[in-house]
């Protein structure tokens, strides 16, 4: 049995269709879209349009949560001067898509054929905002899992990826597909961009689980040439971050 996590596409379908073809060769069973999937980028009704085809499970991030309810944006930790990419991506999306992004879950629990649980989460499975790095304290750790059985427990939001040992248990990030960063954010700072997609792939190898986390090349220029064109208010920040980079 092998799973792709995906997460933090951020309206980056450059990026996904990336990833997408290099899960295409992989033989993969199942989807799985940790949260983050349209606000900021350019594209978000083309993402979200991917994933209904794929028949994803789709976990609800921060940013979901606020393009259903942009005015309480900075109760999901969305900067100001994001807000307003949060309005023009919701303008772009349809009731239809709306109630696609209600229904995405907050956690999703995955029994592999050896026994082993997977949790899947966005932040952590108690709040989507929850950042959860190589560094977090294992106290931590201790109340975000707390009453959690799994074995594996995989998220996204901090667009790093990881894999560390918590106990006897593991905690993966699958990193970003459209906003991969080079250190985790701290406000004030403007995140600078590595000019890849990442993604991880969870196997049962036997009695075991195999974690790969993978990095996929894509066309970064185009990306920007999208950015230019569609008059998203954040064009700047884009073009700045990979600036950056």
């Amino acid at each position: 049995m092998r799973i792709a996590f995906i997460s933090d596409i951020h309206g980056n379908f450059i990026a996904l269709q990336a990833v997408l073809a290099d899960i295409k060769r992989q033989g993969i069973d199942q989807v799985v879209s940790l949260g983050d999937t349209v606000s900021l980028g350019p594209q978000p009704k083309e993402v979200l349009d991917t994933l209904k085809e794929l028949k994803s499970i789709n976990i609800k991030g921060n940013h979901d949560e606020a393009i259903l309810a942009p005015e309480r944006a900075a109760q999901y930790e969305i900067t100001e001067h994001l807000v307003p990419d949060l309005h023009w991506c919701r303008e772009r999306l349809t009731e239809s898509d709306l109630e696609f992004i209600r229904s995405f879950e907050r956690t999703h629990e995955i029994s592999f054929p050896n026994g082993i649980k997977a949790l899947a989460f966005h932040g952590s499975p108690l709040k989507p905002t929850h950042i959860i790095l190589s560094t977090t304290p294992a106290e931590t750790l201790d109340s975000y899992f707390v009453g959690q059985t799994a074995g594996v427990f995989i998220g996204g939001h901090s667009h790093i990826q990881m894999h560390r040992r918590y106990g006897k248990k593991l905690v993966v990030n699958s990193g970003s597909v459209g906003n991969a960063f080079v250190h985790p954010y701290s406000p004030g700072n403007t995140p600078k961009l590595l000019p890849w997609a990442e993604y991880a792939i969870i196997t049962q190898s036997g009695e075991s689980l195999d974690v790969d986390l993978r990095r996929v090349s894509f066309d970064t220029s185009a990306l920007l040439d999208i950015i230019k064109a569609s008059g998203l208010p954040g064009t700047e920040w884009w073009l700045g971050q990979y600036q950056n980079g």
